[in-house]
């Protein structure tokens, strides 16, 4: 919003307003304004949650101190929500259309995640949200994020295309019939593209096109865009997920997504950045420099509540939060041409997700085998895991810290190492 303001006064020559127009001093302005959000309302909301007596239900699962945690306060999710939709909605280009699908998947997911956490405390039913519905959200919303992605004329990316290449001079591969093509060499243009990066890899570009190459041409993009659109699905829901069950200790999923999150903001501003791309030969992505602006509203959301869900916590983010954050993740790595990083990235999240598999799996394998299910773990998921293994609450969410920090640098270093 301020945005449009600070162009009006641009035009009037007002001293200062041109500062508005770069991406460092929005998106410092959003760091800063999400945590004073977050630092501020969260002692209110806090307040307000202890009152209407909006605590957490603590199941026996044999943890040293877990009853402790009872009747902390839940649903403090609203705080991390409100840190990052505000500081978006002031500092960012709203009729961007990368920015519009990052506010969809916050407010979808948190919307989620709240009547969950409704159900759960309000009307005492510890299943929550069904299963089903939750499923049928993150599917809905990963249709939307794809199809958006693969056919608004606003998602493009800029490539280098040498002009011998047949299918640039029958002019299948441009978007504007208009650009002109010159006798030799290599032309610069921006075009929708199924392209993404994958790590480790010299040219490190990857077609989801190349998924399908026993489709007819006719075809190609009927069947491309459905591949893609699973794709996404099941990215949005493995991600989000994987928080969730992340969200099982004090500080574990504000701290390691705060950490996902500078990862991505890095990622977003050289993919944004022409000269950067062209620097690190990595795709460039026009308009995604809003992108940088909302990760910044993102960690500091998270950092700000940090300081009220830090061990020991005086509040829970809930599904309302755990959930928004690995979606939030999840299509902001899509939108930049990063989700096959993910694995890496979000490797925290991930080995969470397969500690659970792993137990289901094995636990059913040997009742089938020996009448008697056997635990790969001593609990799942992983971090309760190391808590019956004796380990102090506060050791496991820092070395898990100091993990997805190692994993984050390898993830940014992969710009480099193919």
């Amino acid at each position: 919003m301020f945005n449009y303001l600070f162009n009006y006064l641009e035009s009037l020559n007002f001293p200062g307003a041109r500062m508005f127009s770069y991406i460092s001093f929005r998106s410092a302005a959003a760091v800063i304004t999400s945590l004073i959000i977050s630092l501020l309302i969260g002692k209110w909301i806090i307040q307000y949650l202890h009152k209407e007596q909006v605590g957490e239900v603590v199941r026996d699962l044999g943890l040293e101190g877990q009853y402790k945690k009872q009747g902390t306060p839940s649903m403090g999710g609203i705080i991390i929500l409100s840190s990052i939709i505000i500081p978006t909605l002031l500092f960012a280009k709203l009729e961007n259309i990368y920015i519009i699908l990052m506010l969809i998947t916050t407010i979808w997911l948190g919307f989620m995640g709240f009547l969950d956490d409704y159900i759960k405390i309000f009307r005492k039913n510890k299943e929550g949200l069904a299963g089903r519905f939750k499923i049928i959200g993150q599917i809905s919303l990963g249709i939307i994020v794809g199809l958006t992605l693969f056919f608004s004329g606003e998602v493009k990316i800029s490539e280098k295309i040498n002009v011998d290449s047949l299918s640039l001079r029958e002019g299948t591969e441009l978007i504007d019939p208009s650009v002109k093509i010159p006798a030799k060499g290599e032309i610069t243009y921006e075009r929708k593209s199924t392209k993404t990066t994958i790590p480790f890899v010299k040219n490190n570009e990857f077609d989801y096109a190349w998924l399908v190459p026993f489709f007819q041409k006719n075809y190609r993009e009927i069947a491309t865009w459905i591949v893609f659109v699973l794709i996404v699905i099941f990215i949005v829901t493995a991600v989000s997920n994987g928080a969730n069950l992340t969200d099982g200790l004090d500080g574990l999923a504000t701290g390691t997504s705060a950490i996902i999150g500078t990862a991505l903001a890095i990622l977003a501003y050289v993919s944004s950045n022409i000269n950067y791309a062209k620097y690190l030969n990595i795709m460039y992505i026009p308009g995604s420099e809003e992108l940088v602006i909302f990760a910044a509203a993102f960690i500091g959301a998270t950092i700000g509540f940090l300081w009220y869900n830090s061990f020991p916590a005086q509040v829970f983010m809930g599904d309302t939060g755990s959930l928004a954050l690995g979606g939030i993740i999840a299509v902001f790595a899509i939108i930049i041409r990063k989700e096959l990083l993910i694995p890496v990235l979000c490797g925290i999240f991930l080995v969470e997700n397969l500690s659970v598999v792993i137990q289901v799996a094995w636990f059913k394998r040997t009742r089938r085998k020996y009448g008697e299910g056997r635990r790969f773990f001593l609990m799942a998921p992983l971090h309760h895991h190391y808590q019956k293994k004796g380990f102090p609450e506060p050791k496991i969410v820092t070395r898990f810290w100091i993990v997805a920090i190692i994993l984050a640098v390898i993830s940014i270093v992969t710009l480099k190492i193919r």
